[in-house]
Order: C-alpha cells, then structure tokens, then sequence
C-alpha cells in the first residue's frame, strides 16, 4: 500500500445526489432532472399502482368470477410415504401426534393435520391427527396401527 493508491473503503464514500433545482450552476438547475412538462414533472406527482394512464387497468379488464369462503380450514397434508420414509429413518417412533410431526418438520405448529394416502405403509405405528382420507385410515390399520382423530 503506496500513498498513490490509498482509497476509502467500498461503500464509505456516498455521492451526494441531494440539492436539486438550486441553479444553473450546479447542473441540476431549472427543471431538476425532471424533464420538461408532463404529469411526472409537476409537484406531488405520485404513481399509482395499476394505473395504465387512463386505459382500462389489468385488474379491471381480466373476468371476476367464484367466491372465497370465509369458513375454508386449510389442512395441511402428510403422506402415508413420507411417515414410513420418516419411520425407516428413525426420526419417527410408533407413537405418531401432531407434536411429533411438529417436530419432525413436516408441519407448522398452527396447521391442521391431514394424512393422505400416497404411497404404503409397512410400520405398526398409532397416528393421531385431525383428519384421515379413507385410504389412508384403511391403510394405517391394515398395518396393524391406529388411527386416531382429533
């Protein structure tokens, strides 16, 4: 390091961008880097989200149609594959609940609990949860196990 190639560290050294609009002098004088006239030039000039400059806007032109529910319960799902995975690897014992799964990761600590019948199930294992497809409760207490809701 020479006193030739001294230099302030990266991100030291802000440009100051500010005063516009304050003479000729300064470069940024008269119209302040706005351009001449036009909406975009004027005082208060603020964009408005959507606003296609007087065209009918993207949210008003596509097809409203249906419904939301204000009584949905979203559930989250597990899969019959995914315990046996989770099983085999030992991060799940025969006891299967919701704090179980919580901990396991495979659902949030807010969610509802589905279990899903993708896939087989070979170990003996008593789940808990608060919802089962046919499937898989048929599947669950072929292999010996329980299913148990909530």
């Amino acid at each position: 390091m020479e006193l030739n190639n001294l230099r302030p560290a990266k991100g030291a050294v802000k440009k100051n961008d500010g005063r516009k609009g304050r003479g000729q002098a300064t470069g940024n004088g008269g119209t302040a880097g706005r351009g001449h006239k036009g909406q975009k030039s004027r005082s208060g000039y603020s964009k408005k989200i959507g606003f296609e400059g007087g065209q009918m806007p993207l949210q008003r032109r596509v097809p409203k149609f249906g419904f939301t529910n204000i009584n949905r319960k979203e559930y989250a799902g597990v899969n019959l594959d995914t315990l046996q995975e989770y099983v085999d690897a030992g991060r799940l014992t025969e006891e299967v609940s919701i704090d179980t799964l919580i901990e396991a990761g495979l659902v949030g600590k807010n969610d509802l609990v589905k279990i899903l019948g993708r896939g087989e199930l070979k170990a003996k294992i008593k789940v808990t949860a608060h919802k089962f497809t046919a499937t898989a409760k048929a599947a669950v207490e072929a292999a010996g196990g329980e299913a148990v809701t909530l």
